[in-house]
């Protein structure tokens, strides 16, 4: 019978446990299914910001935020005309992230036997640093965006280990 009775507080962790991974799961979904549609997110995203199609003619400097995004649209643009098959690798990027938010389901219903989840989270989320870092001065990236594409990383791991810390407070608990 003592059994049935939650220590006081255990629910309340509980919850806090169960709010940052629904947070994280929904970061994940929406990261997911919006790594598909690139190249019309990218023109809206453009139009957004007042990117010009083409380079302004004159003396008038333009932001580097918009060379960057127009030549992305561009190149985009160019390969989903010419070889659209390539764009099947960002359908697994997407496809990727809903398969790690489901992952995070495991923690969601039972989150100290399922602490690992969240432990690999917090290992792939610092992955993300070098791998922006590293790949991104190969491929040409930007600093500046390389360092947006690091702040992902950063932002999935803080309510990883917000519920880390909560995990160990409640598998103390018991």
């Amino acid at each position: 019978m003592r059994d049935l009775i939650e220590p006081p507080g255990k629910s309340k962790l509980i919850r806090r446990i169960r709010f940052w991974l629904i947070l994280l799961i929904a970061g994940l979904v929406l990261s997911g299914l919006t790594a598909f549609p690139l190249e019309h997110e990218l023109a809206f995203l453009n139009h957004l910001l007042g990117v010009a199609p083409f380079p302004p003619q004159g003396l008038i400097p333009e932001p580097g935020l918009h060379v960057w995004l127009r030549r992305v649209h561009d190149a985009l643009a160019a390969t989903n005309r010419t070889y659209p098959f390539l764009a099947y690798g960002t359908d697994w990027l997407a496809f990727a992230h809903l398969v790690i938010a489901v992952a995070f389901l495991g923690p969601l219903r039972d989150p100290v036997r399922n602490r690992w989840v969240l432990e690999f989270g917090v290992i792939a989320c610092i992955g993300v640093i070098p791998l922006a870092l590293i790949a991104g001065q190969l491929r040409g990236i930007p600093f500046y965006w390389r360092t947006i594409d690091c702040s992902f990383g950063v932002l999935g791991a803080i309510p990883l280990l917000i519920c880390l810390r909560f995990v160990h407070r409640l598998d103390h608990m018991d």
